[in-house]
């Protein structure tokens, strides 16, 4: 995807740190796939809360930031190849990530929910769903978790989520499990009229955190400091409150 947009921080906050050249000018990825978190509008710019948050902590840390698209797939092999210098999509911490790559503070947590057609006869989000057809995002922790739990069922995955909200919608799926916030946001609009969230898969909430390679924890702490200091004036809630009108932090 080619899809890219920059922004500047305030001459003042570019001197102030201009003595550190890791910070100074960054590359971020996201995956523009993903909203209202991260998507490509009409406008073929990338924006979303993902976006929001990252232009702002880039100003906080005085960074001239470059925020590029990237497919989901490759994310995580693209930042170890030093393709860019972080990645703010979304991305659930566990613990194989964690093998790679290292996580800043979480700025946001998630659970994982199910979505079904309108007219089905499945109830329960903590089933296993045997026999049935599930699908999810491919190495998302929906898949992931999907892998571990629903070896009954037939699993499919997909490149992105709304390519399985589209299947659910044209009945090719039976189920989706996904981060609930996106997936609220599809039945909410698209998926309005055929599908519904029957509830939240039991002990799945997990943090939604910045990622760096391993070697990087200088800029993770710079991060960090970013991330606490949007939250504690209030500027993260401001930028929350465009998106949702409940508290995800």
């Amino acid at each position: 995807m080619k899809h890219v947009i920059r922004f500047a921080s305030a001459c003042a906050m570019v001197v102030a740190f201009a003595s550190n050249a890791q910070a100074d000018k960054l590359t971020i990825a996201t995956e523009g796939a993903y909203p209202p978190f991260n998507y490509v509008d009409s406008d073929n710019k990338l924006h979303g809360f993902d976006v929001d948050i990252t232009e702002e902590v880039c100003k906080r840390m005085g960074a001239d930031c470059t925020i590029v698209a990237q497919d989901w797939d490759g994310i995580i092999a693209g930042l170890m190849a030093k393709k860019y210098d972080a990645i703010v999509a979304s991305m659930i911490v566990n613990e194989e990530r964690k093998k790679k790559i290292a996580f800043t503070n979480h700025y946001y947590r998630t659970p994982l929910s199910i979505a079904v057609p309108k007219d089905s006869d499945i109830t329960d989000a903590q089933s296993d769903f045997a026999g049935k057809t599930v699908g999810a995002q491919s190495a998302a922790t929906q898949s992931i978790y999907a892998e571990e739990h629903y070896k009954k069922a037939d699993l499919k995955l997909y490149p992105t989520l709304d390519e399985a909200n589209s299947e659910l919608e044209n009945e090719r799926v039976d189920v989706v499990i996904a981060d609930k916030f996106p997936l609220l946001e599809w039945v909410n609009k698209t998926g309005k009229d055929c599908c519904k969230i029957i509830g939240d898969v039991d002990g799945t909430m997990a943090d939604a955190s910045i990622a760096v390679r391993k070697e990087d924890n200088a800029l993770r702490e710079r991060f960090n400091k970013a991330l606490d200091e949007i939250v504690a004036d209030g500027t993260y809630k401001k930028i929350s409150g465009k998106y949702f009108d409940f508290d995800i932090y």
